[in-house]
């Protein structure tokens, strides 16, 4: 691509999930000339740095962000996380420089049919099913998974061709960034909606503009799938929803819609305001329990059936479906306790979605770093369904006086914890034979961890060297 022969370009944030990474391999590919900036030092970045060896990096700016690396480059590659304002992109824009994405160059450059996938919860899960069951069910072209879920596909530009269904995992991070660049999904899918990320967004409003995103550039020729509920869970009392393509819902039952829908051991799939309908026996396999999985599958099989997937084969592609890690799963049971690891929980919502699960025999490990959710209905549920709660993080305290507020009455315990080992052992110290020692935080892990993935990863770790004292 001679566009980028020679071309000055900045990569701000190497980042943790290979996007930036795989920005700086691409354009250094294609003869940019490619400055690297980020906050964290050489020695921190050791890892990431030694992925880049041979690779022709043109300057290293590490530590910091000097000035010149924004107005020096004729494009500049955001880091999805860099927060809206920031000074030095804002001094790129007034420079009339081109800023950018790692997923906006993707979407520049690739050929393939667009599956876009987004949500508050269950966005991977759902984009993980989307894949497997056109992986397939699917013959006319190779499906590919990437975007958000730790995936970047910038390497594989040249295999993707016309026929190829791509399917994106999008946080509202990227939404954001490629709102200007008005993308346009030909099936954007939005797994739920409930408020998160305020700290980043500043409001739910400008959280829920970032979601839109996914919607607001497509036409009637596109398709939009939805949760049934989407306008009555919204908190907002007038519908800020604007729906372009045609409209296709997912539910538990069924609403008579368009969409996808369980109904008596089969899911219905219809289409074209009706005039088009299948009804598939399907089996849900026990690897993805919950009510909460069961919406995540009626979504992923409505977008797999309208990108050209038969759905006759959507019940045998089940049952080689591999959840992804740390989405509450059962990592060891031993001492007449099952340890279950559901660390992807990371908003109230997600967490209240387990508890419900295993009402009355939870002993849960909660909190984190404080994202400026709304807490109070999870202490509630807390209060309702577990036995007891070990908090931690910043969100332990007002967690810690949500549950003394509550109505419920006293002995009900509840315990902080200094780290996440006195947690997890406090946790186990609390429970008894037949109890479930749950990890579904409600909270994100920064502070205590660099993601999910390590407290995810960390828990199991506890839970397999555990042993029942005799």
């Amino acid at each position: 691509m001679n566009i980028y022969r020679n071309l000055p370009v900045t990569v701000m944030g190497l980042g943790r999930f290979g996007g930036g990474l795989a920005a700086v391999k691409f354009l250094a590919a294609q003869g940019a000339l490619v400055t690297i900036t980020d906050e964290k030092s050489e020695h921190e970045l050791a890892d990431t740095l030694a992925q880049l060896e041979g690779i022709p990096v043109h300057r290293m700016a590490l530590g910091g962000h000097p000035e010149d690396v924004f107005t020096s480059c004729r494009l500049l590659v955001v880091n999805p996380a860099v927060r809206p304002g920031h000074a030095g992109v804002e001094r790129a824009r007034a420079a009339g420089i081109d800023v950018t994405t790692e997923i906006d160059i993707f979407l520049r450059h690739q050929r393939g049919y667009v599956i876009a996938v987004t949500g508050s919860n269950g966005k991977s899960t759902t984009s993980a099913l989307i894949q497997h069951l056109l992986s397939r069910s699917f013959s006319l072209g190779k499906v590919w998974l990437g975007g958000n879920i730790g995936v970047s596909l910038l390497d594989q530009l040249d295999e993707i061709g016309p026929s190829d269904r791509v399917i994106l995992e999008l946080s509202s991070f990227q939404l954001e960034l490629l709102r200007a660049r008005r993308f346009r999904p030909q099936i954007g899918v939005l797994t739920n909606f409930s408020a998160n990320h305020l700290d980043w967004h500043g409001t739910l409003e400008a959280y829920r503009t970032a979601k839109q995103g996914i919607f607001a550039a497509q036409t009637s020729q596109d398709i939009s799938i939805v949760p049934e509920d989407l306008e009555s869970a919204d908190e907002c009392s007038t519908p800020l929803w604007r729906i372009r393509g045609k409209r296709h819902q997912f539910a538990l039952e069924d609403m008579g819609q368009d969409g996808a829908f369980f109904e008596k051991g089969s899911l219905i799939l219809r289409t074209d305001r009706g005039l088009r309908e299948d009804s598939v026996r399907l089996t849900i396999p026990p690897q993805l329990p919950g009510d909460h999985n069961r919406q995540n599958l009626a979504a992923a099989c409505c977008a797999a059936s309208l990108a050209g997937g038969n759905p006759q084969e959507f019940s045998g592609a089940l049952r080689t479906f591999r959840p992804l890690p740390h989405r509450l799963q059962c990592v060891t049971d031993r001492g007449g306790r099952q340890f279950w690891n559901d660390s992807i929980a990371t908003t109230p919502e997600s967490a209240i979605v387990a508890l419900r699960h295993f009402a009355g025999r939870v002993v849960l490990l909660a909190g984190g770093y404080d994202k400026g959710q709304d807490l109070s209905a999870f202490a509630r549920e807390i209060r309702r369904c577990a036995r007891g709660v070990v908090l931690m993080g910043q969100t332990a305290i007002p967690l810690e006086h949500m549950l003394k507020e509550s109505e419920r009455g006293g002995g009900f315990p509840v315990e902080k914890a200094q780290d996440f080992q006195d947690a997890f052992s406090r946790a186990v110290a609390m429970s008894r034979p037949g109890d479930i020692v749950l990890l579904s935080p409600g909270c994100a892990s920064y502070g205590w961890f660099r993601d999910y993935r390590q407290r995810g990863e960390q828990f199991e770790f506890l839970a397999g060297e555990w042993r029942p004292s005799t």
